[in-house]
């Protein structure tokens, strides 16, 4: 069970492990002291009598007491943006009050519409295919560890109590089986949609995961799948033009009448054993080295408190791994220890600490909802970003010799140099953003080019072999064959099979990325909008590079522009949601980034609703070094 819980007026709240409950009256200990430094509010959620259960954060410094207060909530209904939960194939909000400046904009009532309106998307994409008929449809839904998960996905399963499940509440409301997971991994929602297994109510027409990936505790969101892959822009677009429609004629009534429907239609089902059995088994078939074939090796998971403590005890252990000493396995949407991003620094000091601590073969971290993971091997060096796609790439090649690795367009220029000279492969740095990577690696095969992985600097990776499912998990599994088949070869044994597999991947000395943040304010911008503007920036750059013989243009680029000189090369592109010019600078030594980035400034100066003072202050630090 994730977390205790305390009802008060017909409403229960969860107690995450980090408040360390000890409920006396109406109070309940604090959250971390790291939480602890003014008055706020910390979750809210609505019952039926329209009465509002807030838990509010101790003003004193030391963290002792949490508060439950009831607030009046006059209007059950307030006025959402829907289009501004988009996220490019995702939906994100705020869905509790805790943070100051960030009004709650993922409402119960707005997640009952989306469901609704999704079970409508999913009815009509199966009638256009001529597959709808009169059976009805199901769907799966999943949640991550985070504080909002249970208001916002399903009816009273851990002792909550009113209103319930909202988005379990708009797929009754139109006739679909409601069929919940709990505690589940993004990638274990897609595979719902292909599972057969009529004692897991599987195959599921569609799955949601609710999920806001690495983002702060207040916020959640909403990722959809069908069989045939998660939705793209233009699919969430469409559910949320449908869901401000549905959201528009809800009444107390229709939430009450769904709700009852809800009740009747919804099952649970202990999917996430079926998914880290069918990981175990990948793992046995592919290493064919018996039942057992991590027996000797001592392999830690950092789950960050997200979803992704069911590998240590599901997955590694059954394999015959050692996973003493993994840690933040227990599920907490407060994310006391850190944020559960294997992009992050303090994250990967983290699981780089406990392999070191525990003298183990392999340390492995998740993000929040298990689509993204990272590694260290047994010396402390990570291996994410650019390391772990080429160690993903090395064994992809290794089965698939000659075949194309599609990245997003941050990769390193050594990166390539080692897919294309040592490996034998082919790359292709594409856009950012996961969807578009895994995207171009499936339209790849279809046009008669063979690609067998798409992978994003951020750690999502996508392979052929697994569906094209973007899943941080199988990542991890072609880490473990790896290991268990050169162990059960009598090649070696250890974290040194995979180090030895990139010694020879270029890296650069030196590597930075700052942000120019455009001011929208701004007399320039206000009439032509923040893309617009990022575009003559653009624009911009491209001629001053192509008149300096210093600097060179990649011929091949499908964002922003990228250049390369002084050894090193630079990324400026734009933001694929805000207002932002990312820059990414990569040279062997502080000298060559620093004239990179004075090429950059001699331009991006010119343009004043351009925040370049982080710029300015990285060519300053370089100077002084």
């Amino acid at each position: 069970m994730l977390g205790s819980t305390l009802c008060c007026s017909k409403q229960a709240v969860r107690v995450f492990p980090s408040l360390k409950p000890a409920l006396s009256g109406n109070s309940v200990q604090a959250l971390p002291s790291r939480y602890s430094h003014k008055p706020r509010q910390l979750s809210s959620c609505t019952n039926r009598s329209r009465r509002r259960v807030v838990l509010v954060e101790a003003s004193s410094p030391n963290p002792s007491q949490i508060s439950f207060a009831v607030e009046s909530q006059p209007t059950l209904f307030q006025a959402i943006d829907f289009k501004k939960l988009q996220n490019g194939s995702d939906i994100r909000g705020v869905a509790i009050v805790g943070v100051e400046g960030e009004p709650v904009t993922l409402t119960e009532p707005a997640a009952e519409a989306i469901g609704t309106a999704f079970a409508r998307f999913l009815r009509g994409k199966k009638e256009q295919a001529g597959e709808a008929g009169d059976r009805q449809l199901s769907v799966s839904i999943g949640h991550d560890s985070r504080v909002s998960a249970d208001v916002i996905t399903a009816a009273v399963a851990r002792g909550l109590a009113g209103e319930g499940a909202a988005v379990a509440r708009g797929l009754a409301g139109e006739g679909v089986k409601v069929v919940r997971f709990g505690l589940a991994s993004t990638p274990a929602m897609f595979s719902s949609t292909v599972t057969q297994d009529e004692s897991l109510h599987c195959p599921n027409d569609g799955g949601i995961m609710i999920t806001a990936s690495h983002l702060p505790f207040n916020r959640n969101g909403l990722k959809f799948f069908t069989a045939k892959g998660g939705a793209n822009k233009a699919d969430i677009a469409t559910i949320l033009a449908s869901a401000a429609q549905i959201y528009a004629s809800m009444s107390a009534e229709s939430v009450r009448a769904n709700q009852e429907k809800a009740e009747k239609q919804t099952v649970l089902v202990d999917y996430m054993k079926r998914y880290a059995a069918d990981l175990v088994d990948a793992v046995r078939k592919a290493a064919k080295a018996g039942d057992r074939p991590l027996e000797g090796y001592h392999i830690v998971v950092d789950a960050g408190n997200g979803a992704g403590g069911f590998f240590a005890g599901g997955v590694l252990e059954p394999l015959g791994a050692n996973t003493a000493g993994s840690q933040f396995l227990e599920p907490d949407g407060l994310f006391p220890n850190h944020i559960p991003n294997p992009e992050d620094k303090a994250a990967m000091e983290a699981i780089t600490a406990a392999v070191l601590r525990e003298k183990a073969d392999l340390g492995i971290i998740f993000d929040t909802d298990v689509d993204r993971a990272a590694a260290v091997d047994s010396s402390g060096k990570e291996i994410n970003r650019n390391r772990l796609i080429a160690l993903i790439a090395a064994i992809v090649l290794e089965e698939h010799p000659g075949t194309t690795i599609v990245t997003d367009s941050v990769t390193s220029d050594g990166l390539t140099t080692f897919i294309e000279s040592k490996l034998g492969g082919k790359h292709l740095r594409f856009k950012r953003g996961y969807k578009n990577v895994i995207d171009e690696g499936v339209r790849l095969n279809s046009v008669g080019e063979e690609c067998h992985l798409a992978m994003e600097t951020s750690g999502h990776g996508a392979l052929k072999e697994n569906r094209w499912l973007d899943d941080g998990a199988y990542l991890m599994v072609k880490l473990l064959v790896k290991l268990a088949s050169a162990a059960a070869k009598g090649e070696a044994k250890g974290s040194a099979v995979l180090t030895r597999m990139i010694e020879d991947l270029q890296e650069a000395d030196e590597a930075t990325e700052v942000r120019l943040r455009i001011n929208q304010d701004h007399a320039d911008v206000a009439p032509i909008g923040f893309r617009a503007y990022g575009e003559k920036v653009l624009e911009a750059l491209t001629a001053t590079v192509e008149g300096d013989a210093a600097l060179s243009k990649a011929p091949v680029n499908y964002e922003g522009v990228r250049v390369s000189g002084f050894g090193g090369w630079f990324l400026l592109r734009l933001s694929l949601h805000d207002p932002v010019l990312p820059l990414n600078i990569e040279g062997p030594s502080k000298a060559a980034t620093r004239r990179l980035a004075e090429a950059v400034v001699s331009v991006t100066s010119q343009f004043p609703a351009l925040e370049i003072s982080a710029l300015q202050k990285y060519i300053d630090a370089c100077n002084q070094n």
